[in-house]
């Protein structure tokens, strides 16, 4: 059977053609001109790059577009469209979210299903049974991107989940291209979602952003000078248990440390300061209404955790200088209701500079999803897929 990847020629390139290949896919229709522009190529290098490509029948030529000057229409250059998709899977603890996307990561069916348990035999069974419900209404899938909450090192292998209580290495790349056939990516849910922004979302067209992400975990996706920091080994943005404060005052995380950004920040951190400053228990959902309210020990509590994510950002753009933060999360609600505070401390630790735009951004599951098929199809337009 002819693979997708031999069918649309994504898999044989390479080097400066590859280049010319992803900046069509990501911000394309492109004029030849602003593609020079962009690569930083002459004219008839761009030529010598872009023939073959078109040829080939990658890339194809589109409508006439006027430039702003007078003159000759330029002709924009785009990926040809094909039927070719992608399966995205965003992996809880007790449920699955999946879509299939095209080429470009737009998202044309979405699923979720319940997990029948947390075993990785359980949640190989359930990705390949929504991925062939998918694939029965969309076609084949070329990848498959999993993106799930935990360590996760060369795209195969699941060091530790802790919500699904996974330790020691589970392969579940292997586990799954086995299952199914189809070659599987898996990645840190964080860094998938970074994937997908950077590609073809807020951060496309900027050379560098963050993101930081607040629920039960606390974690960080980097892109500097238009790569993904995402180290092989998986650790990249693992900034839940960076230091913040001497203590934090729902007390330590799971882990023990006393002031950590999760100890702070996190869903469970943030109930268990406010059941100690208010107290009674609340939800997660229940603060944020008497924060927003205006009841006082809400708002304490929540002033207190936009201050230390105040210091997490300064920490953040302090090693990395990225031009946006993007903050997002069930916990980034907290900043509706403290942003004062937040910005206050921005400016505290940073007098007379000019603050990097912070913006939150309300990610839903669908999202999550579509950023593990962005990770696969990275991998397919490079030819990485681990799992074939």
């Amino acid at each position: 059977m002819t693979s997708v990847s031999e069918e649309t020629g994504w898999g044989r390139l390479d080097g400066s053609l590859l280049a010319v290949a992803v900046e069509v896919l990501r911000h394309g229709p492109l004029p030849r001109a602003e593609l020079s522009r962009r690569l930083g190529l002459s004219p008839g290098s761009l030529t010598r790059l872009t023939r073959p490509l078109v040829d080939d029948g990658l890339l194809v030529e589109g409508g006439p577009e006027l430039q702003r000057s007078t003159g000759r229409p330029s002709v924009p250059l785009d990926v040809r469209p094909t039927g070719v998709r992608f399966a995205g899977v965003k992996i809880t603890a007790d449920e699955l979210f999946a879509v299939v996307t095209d080429l470009r990561a737009s998202v044309l069916d979405r699923r979720t299903v319940a997990l029948p348990g947390r075993s990785p035999d359980d949640v190989v069974r359930s990705v390949a049974a929504v991925v062939d419900d998918l694939a029965r209404t969309h076609g084949p899938v070329a990848g498959i991107g999993v993106g799930i909450a935990g360590l996760v090192t060369e795209h195969r292998d699941v060091v530790v989940s802790p919500f699904l209580g996974w330790t020691g290495a589970v392969p579940l790349a292997a586990l799954l291209g086995e299952a199914t056939g189809v070659p599987v990516s898996v990645d840190n849910d964080v860094r998938a979602l970074t994937a997908a922004e950077h590609w073809f979302g807020q951060g496309r067209g900027l050379h560098s952003f963050a993101l930081v992400t607040i629920g039960a975990g606390v974690g960080c996706g980097l892109v500097v000078h238009d790569r993904q920091v995402c180290g092989a080994r998986g650790r990249g943005g693992r900034i839940g248990h960076l230091p913040l404060v001497a203590s934090a005052p729902g007390g330590p995380c799971d882990l023990g440390h006393p002031g950590c950004a999760q100890a702070l920040l996190g869903t469970g951190g943030l109930t268990a300061a406010a059941a100690a400053r208010l107290g009674h228990p609340v939800t997660h959902a229940e603060l944020l209404g008497l924060a927003g309210a205006g009841d006082p020990g809400a708002r304490t509590v929540l002033d207190d955790a936009a201050r230390g994510l105040a210091q997490l950002v300064t920490a953040v753009t302090a090693l990395s200088d990225p031009e946006l933060v993007l903050i997002s999360g069930e916990g980034a609600e907290l900043l509706e209701v403290s942003r004062a505070a937040f910005d206050e401390e921005i400016a505290r630790i940073g007098p007379g500079q000019d603050p990097v735009p912070v913006r939150i951004a309300p990610f839903g599951f669908t999202d999550w999803a579509r950023g593990a098929a962005v990770v696969a199809v990275q991998d397919h337009v490079r030819g990485d897929a681990p799992v074939g």
